[in-house]
């Protein structure tokens, strides 16, 4: 990898998947790509550009600008908010998938690396310890996109050889960026209120557990699995990862372990029927044993860290 373009930039994932890769490849060489109009202080960081991934072109002028040969594909409309504008939510994440692998196909690009989701997963899957082969049957248009683009990126390359890699990850909590519309964004939001001392409601019921990574082991993961060996790869666009499994309740009484005096109240809404649809645990032997992913935190260590980090920042 020489020179990498990341879509979605911006996003919870992108926001510090590119400051990680910078560091690890240098400034100039990690290009960030987003639809939002660029700042100035996006542009004084590193190179960047306006690039709407529905449209094929700009992607292959970046790539070809840039001496682009690694995309990291993250452009995408979550569970939540696909929810409430299925039609976009399917041609985004289809559409920009099907640009960038085709953009990797015709340009000879090395690496393609697209996360995908545990929204993969469905109400027939086996909820506990969730195989890395099981049934694929999601009740989200975000989820449906997902296994749409597990597919893709095994016919693209079986069929053109080009090396497209992913992941399925948990729900993911970060202390940079905010919320991006997923149903495990509570375990997010739940922090920025009790760092300022404030009550929270939770939309998922207590009980409601789902597997879950923090943002650190996040960026491990996705950058450990695009360096892994390719002959070693079973799995290519699939692979389940873990880290820790908890429910509101049960964050909430870590939380109240550093903060006393936190209230937290539960009122469900739409996204518990979405959350009831996932997995409670997953396995993710396939990745252990074909690139060695191990993560580094549980949930009491991410729950220090938030709370350090975010208050360090909001108070």
């Amino acid at each position: 990898m020489k020179k990498i373009l990341v879509t979605g930039a911006f996003g919870q994932i992108g926001s510090e998947l590119v400051p990680e890769l910078r560091k690890k490849y240098g400034k100039d060489n990690v290009v960030a790509s987003d639809i939002r109009p660029l700042t100035e202080e996006w542009k004084a960081e590193g190179p960047a550009e306006n690039i709407d991934a529905t449209k094929k072109e700009q992607i292959e002028s970046a790539v070809k600008n840039h001496g682009v040969d690694t995309v990291y594909h993250l452009a995408s409309i979550l569970s939540a908010a696909g929810e409430k504008n299925p039609q976009f939510a399917y041609f985004v994440n289809n559409t920009s998938l099907y640009n960038v692998l085709e953009v990797a196909r015709e340009n000879k690009l090395e690496r393609v690396m697209v996360p995908s989701s545990i929204g993969v997963f469905g109400s027939e899957t086996p909820r506990d310890n969730t195989p890395n082969e099981t049934v694929l049957k999601p009740s989200t248009m975000y989820g449906i996109s997902k296994v749409h683009g597990e597919l893709l990126c095994n016919y693209y390359f079986k069929k053109f050889g080009v090396d497209a890699r992913g992941l399925r990850y948990p729900g993911i909590i970060s202390n940079v960026a905010p919320p991006g519309g997923g149903t495990t964004d509570y375990a997010v939001d739940i922090f920025y209120y009790a760092v300022r001392r404030q009550p929270y409601e939770c939309f998922l019921r207590p009980d409601a557990t789902l597997p879950m990574m923090y943002m650190p082991d996040a960026l491990k993961a996705i950058i450990q699995l695009a360096e892994a060996d390719g002959s070693k790869l079973k799995h290519r666009s699939d692979f389940n990862v873990a880290a820790m499994s908890f429910s509101p309740a049960e964050l909430a009484s870590a939380i109240q372990k550093e903060i006393p005096e936190f209230k937290v109240s539960y009122e469900p809404d739409f996204r518990q029927a979405i959350a009831d649809s996932w997995p409670r645990s997953i396995d993710d032997t396939a990745a252990q044993v074909e690139w060695g992913w191990k993560p580094a935190f549980d949930i009491t260590a991410m729950t220090r860290d938030m709370i350090e980090k975010l208050s360090a920042r909001l108070i």
